[in-house]
């Protein structure tokens, strides 16, 4: 007991040390509990034997997070976006692992392992990628929706490789593996279950299989919703968990009596249910639980990293690491070319993909476990991966100076003709600019629009609505949309400073204007009147307090 709370206290308090840390970085938490891990391991030799048994353990918070992932999945949202999930995604999937399994076997490894390592290959950091694309506000550029439609299309593909991984196991390894796992998971009742199922035709187990599938989308459909209420009545919160729990680990029980992988089935479960109204408490009750079991899984994997191959054969490490990413990278621009992506984003795309992935310490504990991967070829690739992973931040700094030379070489667009004005100018025309001008523009008042971004521009006028092309801030244009004439402006552009410019400009102009500016935060609404802005509109204050009148409202 002294020795489990010891090793307990450990792990603990490395992921509290350690991946706080890692998040403020900006490497993301799947680096800092790897970082934790190493720590614990090859640095300070504080974690060992034990790791074994941990990480068979949490392996089950990856089938979590798989159902969780399904619950996020709607069917009809998964139909809608087919075109990029098995365009776009698909082949960067497929031809990664026929790009790096074909170059492992030109260098002579068996086709098995070069077809697990590409697999490895083909899989891109989902955690590091979409924090890093979030915090630089790129998600919703187009470069940005492609590399998460490709992300999700991974974290998909992880279903069915996790699937097949016991057809590719090798002669030599099967048998070992196969002995060390009826160790660990035929014991008790479940012991004669498996054997007679073993004894069964492969006929029988084919169809029996298929029966299982079935029952549980049948039960997920028909009978979810009445257990669920059965549970509830009960108004006890523990037995939510407790039916939540049930469900996850009964299907993932039946689908490893089959031999399948417990992820399918739990993935298929959560899909089924992601239109059920007790979607969200299934995703409450089982979140704890995953995070704990996929930190405490990246920390075991963490502390089996071998880094005395690095230390012994640096230049063949930095040699996998940079083949890799060169890999990744031409094979994303490949895609990115044929679905027509721009240069900029085209650059996203490839940089911000190219790095190994977190399923990827997944999939080699499980082909190791299958007899599909040997430990040695296992050492190397978790070490490629996390070098790669590490790297991620390095790329994205790539891609930021490549993005920054394309935009100095780029001509800037001539602005529009203005041959029109009104009494109102708008400024930016992005979701706040539209709702103001809609609304004067229903009142009977003309309005000039101007905006800096083409597209919305474009998007605006098949709307019919009309606006023109050019820097806002810019005095000429002002000018020429009629400031000397016009009674109000409305300044809703995005960038802080060059709205703060626009007003001071315009008030040294038209001291009698009236000047309705947004502001982004309190800072800037101080900035804003300093410069002469009359009315300001924080652009999320506003809503808050309507939200929050709503709700002082209905306490009485």
């Amino acid at each position: 007991m002294e020795s489990f709370l010891l090793q307990a206290s450990i792990y603990l308090g490395a992921a509290v040390l350690v991946v706080p840390l890692s998040v403020r970085l900006g490497l993301g938490s799947v680096l800092g509990y790897i970082a934790a891990g190493i720590l614990m391991g090859p640095i300070l030799g504080l974690a060992g034997a034990e790791t074994v048994d941990l990480q068979e353990f949490s392996e089950f918070g990856v089938v979590l997070m798989l159902f969780l992932i399904g619950l996020e999945l709607e069917p009809k949202a998964l139909w809608d976006m087919r075109a990029k999930l098995i365009g776009m995604g698909g082949l960067q999937v497929s031809l990664t692992i026929l790009a790096v399994a074909g170059a492992l076997i030109a260098l002579g490894q068996p086709w098995q392992v070069a077809v697990v390592i590409g697999m490895l290959g083909a899989l891109s950091s989902t955690a590091i990628v979409l924090q890093t694309l979030t915090e630089k506000n790129l998600m919703r550029t187009p470069g940005g929706r492609s590399v998460f439609s490709v992300l999700l299309t991974q974290d998909l593909a992880v279903v069915p490789m996790l699937s097949v991984m016991p057809l590719l196991a090798l002669p030599i390894l099967h048998g070992e593996a196969a002995g060390t796992t009826t160790a660990h998971t035929t014991s008790g009742v479940a012991e004669p279950l498996i054997s007679m199922i073993q004894t069964l035709p492969a006929w029988q187990v084919t169809i029996l299989t298929l029966a299982i599938v079935a029952a549980i989308i049948l039960a997920g459909h028909y009978l979810s919703r009445p257990i669920f209420r059965f549970v509830h009545a009960a108004r006890l919160p523990e037995m939510s968990t407790f039916i939540s729990l049930l469900m996850v680990l009964g299907i993932a029980f039946l689908m490893m009596v089959v031999g399948l992988s417990p992820a399918l089935g739990t993935f298929v479960a959560g899909v089924v249910l992601a239109n059920s109204e007790f979607r969200h408490q299934l995703e409450a009750d089982l979140q704890p639980f995953k995070g704990l079991l996929m930190g405490l899984f990246f920390m075991t994997v963490g502390v089996g990293i071998n880094f005395a191959t690095l230390v012994h054969a640096p230049l063949k490490v930095m040699v996998l690491v940079a083949g890799l990413i060169v890999i990744k990278v031409v094979i994303l621009n490949i895609v990115a070319r044929i679905f027509r992506l721009k240069t900029r984003d085209r650059t996203l795309f490839a940089l911000g993909l190219a790095q190994g992935g977190e399923f990827g310490f997944l999939i080699i504990t499980i082909a190791r476990n299958e007899g599909a991967l040997p430990t040695a070829d296992a050492q190397m690739a978790q070490l490629v991966i996390s070098l790669s992973m590490l790297l991620t931040p390095l790329l994205f700094l790539g891609y930021d100076a490549i993005s920054r030379r394309i935009a100095a070489r780029q001509p800037e667009l001539p602005a529009d003709e203005i041959n029109e004005t009104g009494a109102v100018i708008i400024a930016g025309i992005g979701r706040f600019g539209q709702v103001v001008n809609r609304l004067v523009r229903h009142s009977g008042l003309q309005t000039v629009v101007l905006d800096s971004d083409m597209s919305m521009i474009e998007t605006m006028r098949r709307f019919g609505v009309k606006g023109y092309f050019g820097d806002p801030s810019r005095p000429e244009l002002l000018e020429a949309a009629g400031l000397m004439q016009a009674q109000v402006l409305v300044v809703a552009v995005d960038d802080t400073e060059k709205a703060v410019q626009m007003v001071r400009f315009v008030r040294s102009k038209r001291p009698d204007i009236h000047i309705v500016a947004r502001a982004h935060d309190r800072i800037h609404v101080y900035e804003l009147f300093q410069a002469g802005a009359n009315d300001i509109v924080r652009e999320t204050f506003d809503s808050s307090l309507r939200a929050g009148r709503y709700v002082l409202e209905n306490m009485g």
